[in-house]
C-alpha cells in the first residue's frame, strides 16, 4: 500500500496538526517545506525538497525531512510513525518523563521537527520563538512565557549556546530547563564545560535525520539504538529510529542501509571510538585533512582550541600548499573585545594536546562562521 505525501510549509501550528494525522494514520504523510526567509526560525534554503505537488510513500511513511546537504546533494529521508515515536519515547525516557518543549530550530529541519514529534506525543503545546535570527532577549521573553509547571526541555544547536551564554539573563532562563539537546555540529568541550559551571542541563546528542534526529545521547545509544563500528572506524547505527529510506532514491538506500544478520544498519560518514559502550565522534571521514603526509582530524584540532579562553568558535579547515599538498588552517571567532590568539599560542597548543602535524600553519579571524542547515558549519564556505 502507499500513501499520500504533500508538502506542509513549517508553520508550527500547521505543521503541528499535520504531524499528529500523519502519526495517527489518519492523514497523508507530511514534508515540511520553508514558508520563506521571513517566517524562517534560522538560515537557509530548502533542503532536500524536488518540488511540489504531491507524491506517494510507503504506508507507515509519516515524514519527509530534508537532509542539509552534508554529504552532498539533499535528499528527502523517509521517517515512518514507528521511528519517530520510538524517538520520541526513548527521548523522553532518557530525561525523565514528558513535558514542554520550546522551538528554536527551523520545524523543516529533524531537529526542530522532532521539537514538533515529541510535543504531540506528550500531548503538550510547545512554545516557540518568534521569526528571526536566533537572540537572547527573544529567547528570554518566549520562556518567561512558558508556564511555570512540569518539565520543560529545548533543542539547540551550539553556535545559539555561544549567544545564549553571552547574555547572563537568558543564560538563567535556559538554565530552567530540565534538559538543553545540543546537537547539529560538534559540541566543543570547553563549550559544554562553560554551560553546566553556569547550571544549563546540557545533553549532547549525536545523530541524522537518517536516524530519526540524535539517538546517542551524552555518548550513550537511546534504548533499542545499538552502535559500532565497521573496519575503517566509521560509526555503524541500528534500533528502530532508523529511516526507511530515501525519497525515490533506492541508489542511496543500497550504500547507506546495509542488511546485516541481525537486522538493517544505517553506514553513517563519521568516524568514531567506542570505549566501554560509549561513542566519541571524531569527526567526518571526508573531512580528514592531508598535510605532509599525515592525517589531521579537524574536529580534534577544534576540540582543542575551544580551551584557549579568548576564542568563542573556531573551525579548521585546509587549503591548497604547494609545500604541504594542504596546509592545517584554524578559523577563529575570537568572544567580543577579546584578542585572537597568535599563531605560536594555537600551535603550541595543537602540538600538545593532539600532535605536531595537527599544528596550524595558519590562524584567521572571522566575526561569525557561515553556516548552513539547522546551524552547522559550513566548511567548505569556510575553505
Amino acid at each position: 500500500m502507499t500513501r499520500l505525501l504533500r508538502d506542509v510549509p513549517a508553520r508550527v501550528p500547521a505543521l503541528l496538526g499535520a504531524l499528529a494525522d500523519a502519526l495517527a494514520g489518519d492523514g497523508p504523510a507530511v514534508r515540511p517545506v520553508p514558508v520563506g526567509a521571513e517566517d524562517e526560525h534560522r538560515t537557509d534554503a530548502p533542503a532536500g525538497h524536488t518540488g511540489g505537488g504531491t507524491a506517494h510513500v510507503g504506508d507507515d511513511v509519516a515524514v519527509v525531512v530534508g537532509t542539509s546537504g552534508s554529504t552532498g546533494e539533499p535528499r528527502g529521508v523517509l521517517l515512518s510513525a514507528t521511528a519517530l515515536r520510538a524517538s520520541a519515547d526513548a527521548t523522553h525516557r532518557r530525561l525523565g518523563g514528558p513535558g514542554r518543549w520550546l522551538l528554536a530550530l527551523p520545524a523543516h529541519h529533524v531537529a526542530g521537527l522532532q521539537v514538533l514529534v515529541r510535543s504531540v506525543v506528550a500531548g503538550t503545546a510547545p512554545a516557540v520563538l518568534p521569526p528571526g535570527p536566533f537572540r537572547p532577549d527573544g529567547f528570554r521573553a518566549v520562556v518567561a512565557a512558558m508556564p511555570p509547571d512540569g518539565r520543560r526541555y529545548t533543542s539547540l544547536v551550539p553556535t545559539q549556546l555561544v549567544r545564549v551564554l553571552q547574555d547572563p539573563a537568558a543564560t538563567a532562563a535556559l538554565a530552567t530547563f530540565d534538559a538543553v539537546l545540543l546537537g547539529g555540529a560538534a559540541t566543543p568541550p570547553d563549550l559544554r564545560a562553560r554551560a553546566l559551571a553556569a547550571g544549563v542541563r546540557v545533553v549532547t546528542t549525536y545523530g541524522m535525520t537518517e536516524t530519526c534526529g540524535g539517538c546517542v545521547y551524552d555518548g550513550v545509544p537511546l534504548d533499542g539504538v545499538t552502535v559500532s563500528l565497521d573496519d575503517d572506524g566509521r560509526v555503524l547505527l541500528a534500533g528502530p529510529v532508523l529511516a526507511d529510506g530515501y525519497l525515490e532514491r533506492p541508489d542511496l538506500d543500497a550504500d547507506a542501509f546495509l542488511a546485516t544478520p541481525t537486522g538493517r544498519v544505517l553506514r553513517t560518514s563519521d568516524l568514531g571510538r567506542l570505549d566501554g559502550g560509549v561513542l566519541t565522534v571524531l569527526g567526518r571521514a571526508d573531512d580528514v585533512l592531508v598535510t605532509g603526509g599525515a592525517k589531521v582530524a579537524p574536529a580534534a584540532v577544534e576540540a582543542a582550541l575551544g580551551a584557549l579562553d579568548d576564542v568563542a568558535e573556531s573551525c579548521v579547515v585546509g587549503v591548497p600548499d604547494t609545500e604541504w599538498g594542504q596546509a592545517v588552517v584554524a578559523v577563529v571567532v575570537p568572544h567580543a573585545g577579546r584578542p585572537v590568539p597568535t599563531l605560536a599560542q594555537v600551535r603550541a597548543l595543537v602540538a600538545e594536546r593532539v600532535g605536531p602535524a595537527s599544528a596550524p600553519r595558519a590562524v584567521v579571524r572571522a566575526d561569525a562562521l557561515p553556516l548552513r542547515g539547522p546551524g552547522k558549519i559550513d566548511r567548505r564556505a569556510v575553505a
